[in-house]
């Protein structure tokens, strides 16, 4: 008898968040020619896109997702020390580290991240 796997569910929350990320990086190169938030930002949010979808399949599988978000919230943390300036790094860094809380509360109801 062959069972049938259960539907998981989309992260919904996840790719909302990469779709953000990436149109952060197209908003900085079109407001101010930045080719690096372009790069930075499309890298990041086909990361988090990848790491949503992989929470999908596999929900206790969350370390890209942990990762990159936890990586955007120090870097765009910095940024916002830096220059002191809420929008975008300010505001990246808020939405990153609410992600990467939401991602470690799943990796703590659901331990087996790898």
């Amino acid at each position: 008898v062959r069972r049938s796997s259960p539907v998981m569910s989309a992260d919904w929350v996840g790719f909302s968040y990469a779709l953000l990320v990436s149109s952060g990086g197209v908003l900085g190169y079109v407001k101010a020619g930045s080719v690096t938030s372009l790069a930075a930002g499309l890298l990041f949010g086909l990361l988090a896109a990848l790491g949503a979808y992989m929470a999908s399949q596999n929900p206790p599988k969350m370390w890209l997702s942990l990762g990159t978000s936890g990586t955007l919230t120090v870097v765009m943390g910095l940024r916002f020390l830096n220059s002191g300036k809420f929008m975008p790094a300010g505001f990246m860094t808020v939405v990153s580290c609410l992600m990467l809380l939401r991602t470690l509360s799943g990796t703590i109801k659901k331990p087996h991240l790898f």
